[in-house]
């Protein structure tokens, strides 16, 4: 857990409510490391600490609540943090993938002292044993390991439904991914996926780009020493990329994703943004280019049908998502793992219970 703003985070033991109406237990089996845990501990979510982190999870339903149908006791789980309501105006538009009223646990879990904790996207999972509404539970085939499936509890997921879902790639399409961390390599794979002819890796860090590489990447460009705009035209005609991924959420990158897209083509961030950022675009040039602008909440992805598909393809070994692991760690790892990440050496650190 991280008690304060910058602190290492600590081990804790962790009370855990019986689950009310709606409610489910969870044991979890392993949760990945996701750079958002390392925005909780920085304080760059919010200041609720105490933060219970991590929220990349699978598990097994070990008990439920009142009400609670869509999961039983013994259950193999991802933990998604967008349950969705079913009542909302834009479930009720028939778009439940963006709703705007989800669900998390009613009851707080604590420390033994009774300080109230703040769970990571209303799961906290670098913990034996968590709570959360059972609207976060999404039930998949159990062959699949929990150090693959978890990770389609965040990361994954983010980067595979911003090519598929929102930027909506398709066969032939050309794509251009900007950050090649967990994310954009998951977009990389989405668009693999989806049928892409072209699809172009673009990072700073040459090892990246040749783990993009292993993830789908038919072209690379270090920005560091090519210009990421002209070396993406050079490979599409010169006409720029179908869809853009944005997946750092940076200004100056999402300028160049911009600037790097054809004629009626698609931009998508899916790089979570500063909260402090601004962005200034040539607003004869929105208008010019035509196409679209999007933002990609969690792969606009819908649990209850994604995960299971996923963890199918996966099974078939048509989606590789071992190749996202670079490693396993205990518990006691979580802070050597956040500095491995602040490095780049890691995909992802993946906790193991």
């Amino acid at each position: 857990m991280a008690r304060a703003k910058g602190e290492p985070v600590s081990i804790e033991t962790i009370v855990i409510p019986d689950p009310g109406p709606g409610e489910a237990v969870v044991k979890i089996q392993a949760c990945g490391v996701c750079h958002t845990d390392l925005h909780y501990r920085e304080g760059g979510i919010n200041d609720d600490f105490p933060f219970l982190l991590g929220h990349e999870a699978a598990g097994i339903v070990e008990a439920v609540g009142e009400g609670v149908t869509n999961v039983v006791p013994g259950d193999y789980v991802i933990l998604n943090w967008r349950a969705v309501c079913g009542n909302c105006r834009s479930c009720l538009k028939g778009k439940p993938q963006i709703c705007f009223s989800t669900f998390n646990a009613t009851q707080k879990m604590t420390l033994t002292d009774g300080t109230v904790l703040s769970p990571a996207l209303g799961i906290g999972a670098f913990v034996e044993k968590t709570l959360v509404h059972s609207g976060q539970c999404t039930k998949v085939d159990p062959a699949a390991p929990a150090t693959a499936a978890g990770l389609l509890g965040c990361g994954v997921m983010a980067g595979i439904g911003a090519a598929i879902n929102t930027g909506g790639v398709s066969r032939g399409d050309s794509v251009a991914v900007f950050g090649c961390g967990g994310v954009g390599d998951a977009a990389i794979a989405g668009a693999r996926l989806a049928g892409a002819s072209t699809i172009i890796a673009i990072d700073l860090d040459d090892r990246k780009l040749e783990w993009a590489k292993d993830f789908g990447a038919t072209h690379t460009c270090n920005a560091s020493t090519t210009d990421p705009v002209e070396y993406v035209k050079s490979v599409t005609d010169g006409n720029g990329a179908d869809v853009c991924i944005e997946a750092i959420g940076l200004p100056a990158v999402y300028q160049q994703a911009f600037q790097a897209r054809d004629l009626a083509g698609t931009v998508v961030l899916v790089g979570v943004p500063n909260p402090k950022a601004t962005l200034e675009l040539p607003f004869i040039e929105v208008f010019g280019r035509g196409g679209a602008l999007k933002s990609s909440w969690y792969g606009d992805c819908l649990p209850s049908r994604d995960f299971p598909m996923l963890i199918d393809l996966y099974l078939q070994g048509r989606l590789d998502l071992d190749r996202f692991v670079s490693e396993t760690i205990s518990i006691d790892d979580v802070e050597e793992a956040f500095h491995k990440m602040e490095r780049g050496e890691v995909l992802r650190s993946v906790v193991v219970m």
